[in-house]
């Protein structure tokens, strides 16, 4: 992959001013139990917190039974409509060991008022300006949720075991916050966008060549958004222990692809190249985090084992 977008000679004071912007609006959390939702070993919470805007967002909080502190997990927003308290397929017992914060940012369901997302769409919503550029004020919305996770009590948050999960979403937010220990991350929206949507047809990343195809005199513009989003950029201030899911050998963002990427990440850094199966690539991701944490086995789905 070519060296381009180069990084702006204002990133630095360019995502200093976002943070700055979020800093003017308090949390202001809501916080009231799902009993529905609840369990034996873990209580679980709708969240309602304020971001910069000021916009209301929406989260799961789900909180072990018990003594703790409890290790978390921050699950950043996927590129879908709606979050659920805990991802498709992840075994409800994790709930029982970390305290969990799902995030709907703006747009998502939940926290769709007044803005409401469409997908496919999102990627491209205000891409031909920097400055009001949607994903500025979803990298914000995805601090506060980390902030506001680590303001819980500490007797019931290891703040020395936090886990960032996700997309794109989880290394910015890494690289914004220092919070972050560990980060299991996927790359999917902001590494080399406006060469690579060029080369496929798949969404999400399509949705940049078929804005281009329709808007071609932005071109310039685009390309200008994107360089203060490219993961490329972000990666040197990740302190976090870190886990990249690429994709498979020969796809777009193989481990290949990605080396430009990995090799700016300090610390350690482990890559893993998907095998295209739920159950080996997430297993793998479990394995690698329990080890982390000190755990001698991850606790996986019951059609796992």
């Amino acid at each position: 992959m070519s060296d381009y977008p180069t990084r702006p000679a204002d990133f630095q004071r360019f995502w200093d001013a976002t943070l700055a912007e979020l800093a003017r609006f308090p949390q202001r959390p809501e916080i009231e139990p799902i009993p529905l939702r609840s369990t034996d070993f873990a209580a679980l919470y709708g969240v309602r917190l304020t971001s910069a805007g000021p916009y209301r967002l929406f989260a799961y909080l789900s909180v072990p039974k018990g003594p703790g502190p409890f290790p978390a997990i921050y699950h950043l927003p996927g590129y879908a409509s709606v979050v659920a308290p805990i991802p498709q397929g992840t075994a409800n017992l994790v709930r029982s060991r970390f305290v969990t914060l799902s995030l709907a940012v703006r747009g998502q369901r939940n926290a769709d008022k007044p803005f409401a997302a469409m997908f496919p769409g999102l990627l491209t919503e205000g891409i031909n300006n920097h400055s009001s550029y949607i994903f500025r004020a979803i990298a914000a919305d995805c601090v506060r949720g980390l902030e506001f996770l680590l303001s819980r009590p500490e007797e019931e948050v290891d703040a020395t075991r936090i886990v960032a999960s996700g997309n794109d979403m989880a290394l910015l937010t890494a690289a914004l916050h220092p919070g972050v220990t560990h980060l299991v991350f996927a790359p999917q929206l902001f590494f080399g966008t406006s060469e690579l949507a060029q080369r496929t047809r798949e969404y999400p990343l399509a949705e940049v060549s078929d804005y281009l195809r329709l808007y071609p005199s932005r071109k310039a513009a685009v390309e200008k958004t994107l360089s203060y989003y490219d993961l490329r950029w972000f990666a040197p201030d990740v302190r976090a222990s870190t886990l990249v899911l690429a994709g498979p050998e020969g796809s777009l963002l193989d481990g290949r692809a990605l080396r430009s990427l990995v090799r700016t990440i300090p610390g350690e850094v482990a890559v893993h190249d998907s095998e295209s199966s739920t159950y080996k690539d997430g297993l793998f991701a479990e394995q690698w985090l329990a080890g982390q944490l000190g755990y001698d086995a991850p606790i996986l789905p019951e059609h796992w084992q």
